[in-house]
């Protein structure tokens, strides 16, 4: 779930947009009033009824507006989008494998061993006066200078940090606490028993059947049937003559980035720099993962 701001606004050199204009009948869409700053240029736009139903006025106001929000059109007329923020800043870490830890009263727990590399430095601390929006970049994994292309290398120069090979974001509501090579230690955002958001990349799993991307059942393999793995009807003839968009059918299966959310830290190990996760993590051992807290509505997430 996203961390909407309090406010809701658009971004412009100055507008104001009332409840009660008449031109103006949308009452869950837009705030009482708004104002941004960093955008001098923009002129202030007035929004009437037929700005709103002109697809080429809402074009214009996409290109104009920075991309922290975007403008679209819907049934109920205009819909406002805000960028979505973490629970706090993460690390990355690199998938070493699963195991069984047994606890004090006996019980085994499936976990996954996460392992922590060289990296985890904050290379650019990014804001709403210099980029739009509130983000810290954050590198992992020290690779050799010839690794990288120049351009990477100059980027990571200007925050005298070290080559590194992965660099992601943490988009946050203030970066205020964060300065350019300064390291995060696990250890000190994470403690047994906390929960956490893991994402990577899934398993490869190349080009599969409808059984096993899926779960689709099989037919008869006795009693004559000749129809056994494969997809059979995929729509009707004359009507309506084409095959519906979303159809479920053989493809490309796996490879793709994933997210498990809430999943319960078991064991944090700093002499051997690992972190035990309750349950499987996405991909296969030597996989890149990326560590968050978890989003909890009513903790640190707005319930509104």
């Amino acid at each position: 779930m996203a961390a909407v701001s309090p406010s809701l606004s658009i971004k412009s050199s100055s507008c104001t947009y009332s409840r009660s204009t008449q031109t103006l009948h949308y009452q869950k869409t837009v705030s009482s009033s708004c104002s941004i700053k960093g955008t001098p240029n923009i002129q202030p736009l007035r929004l009437s009824s037929s700005f709103l139903s002109s697809p080429n006025q809402i074009n214009k106001l996409k290109s104009a507006i920075p991309r922290a929000i975007q403008l679209n059109r819907s049934i109920g007329g205009l819909e406002i989008k805000m960028i979505s923020v973490e629970a706090g800043v993460g690390v990355m870490g690199t998938k070493l494998g699963m195991m069984s830890l047994f606890q004090d009263d006996g019980t085994v727990v499936p976990v996954t061993v996460i392992g922590f590399k060289e990296g985890n430095i904050v290379t650019q601390v990014k804001t709403e006066s210099t980029d739009g929006y509130n983000a810290v970049q954050v590198g992992y994994e020290r690779v050799r200078d010839r690794k990288l292309t120049k351009p990477e290398l100059g980027h990571l120069s200007k925050s005298e940090v070290i080559p590194l090979r992965h660099l992601q974001e943490f988009r946050l509501v203030s970066v205020d606490d964060f300065t350019p090579s300064q390291k995060i230690l696990f250890e000190d955002l994470f403690n047994e028993g906390d929960l956490v958001d893991i994402s990577g990349t899934t398993i490869g799993k190349g080009f599969q059947g409808g059984i096993k991307r899926h779960n689709f059942k099989r037919g008869l393999m006795t009693h004559g049937s000749k129809s056994h793995r494969q997809l059979g009807s995929i729509g009707a003839g004359t009507t309506p003559g084409h095959v519906y968009k979303g159809k479920k059918m053989p493809g490309r299966m796996g490879g793709t980035k994933t997210k498990i959310r809430k999943l319960k830290i078991m064991k944090v190990d700093t002499d051997l720099r690992v972190v035990m996760v309750k349950g499987a993590v996405p991909g296969k051992p030597g996989n890149l993962l990326r560590l968050a807290p978890a989003k909890i509505v009513g903790k640190n997430i707005p319930k509104n």
